[in-house]
């Protein structure tokens, strides 16, 4: 098993290929959408993954799979894309490739990626909130939010962008109070 950084060194030349087309054809955010809707099939579909990951299967019923999935969801030169991976026997590097390129998207358009952890359901109001704040801890014209509940929280919300955390969640209120008074 190769490692995750060997992994991603394999990956980053194909999502840079990809988005230089997308550039040169004007299509960086429509190929967004594109990666975006495979990295939900391959998230959705352990089976999917593992047939195109696995070696015994033909590249032509790889070809055939890819094709049924994107025919009328995908652009034409993504799916020759996808293609080109089963040609070079890539193709179980998809899912990398495409956070590759989602990655380059948001430098290319300014956008900060945020994984925000609360205890109930965001509201719309808290949602703004939230991007608000990243956009002013980091600068960015956009901010898109990945949201999870877990309900360990108690109340609050925590704030992931990059290797910066706001921990505003009760429990890590909390955990600080408890420290404070050890400390003591």
């Amino acid at each position: 098993m190769q490692s995750s950084s060997a992994i991603a060194s394999i990956a980053e030349p194909y999502a840079q290929a990809l988005m230089g087309l997308a550039q040169k054809e004007n299509l960086a955010a429509r190929f967004g959408e594109d990666v975006a809707y495979l990295r939900g099939l391959l998230e959705s579909s352990e089976e999917l993954k593992a047939v195109l990951s696995n070696p015994f299967v033909k590249v032509d019923d790889k070809k055939s799979i890819l094709a049924r999935l994107g025919d009328e969801t995908l652009h034409p030169l993504m799916a020759t894309f996808l293609k080109l991976l089963v040609d070079r026997k890539r193709i179980a590097l998809l899912d990398v490739v495409a956070q590759k390129y989602q990655d380059l998207l948001r430098q290319l358009t300014n956008t900060a990626l945020a994984d925000v952890t609360s205890a109930v359901e965001l509201t719309d109001d808290q949602r703004q909130s939230v991007i608000t704040r990243v956009q002013q801890m980091t600068g960015a014209a956009s901010v898109e939010l990945v949201t999870k509940v877990d309900a360990d929280l108690i109340g609050g919300v925590i704030i992931k962008v990059g290797s910066q955390v706001v921990d505003a969640s009760l429990r890590g209120q909390l955990r600080r109070m408890a420290l404070t008074l050890g400390a003591l």
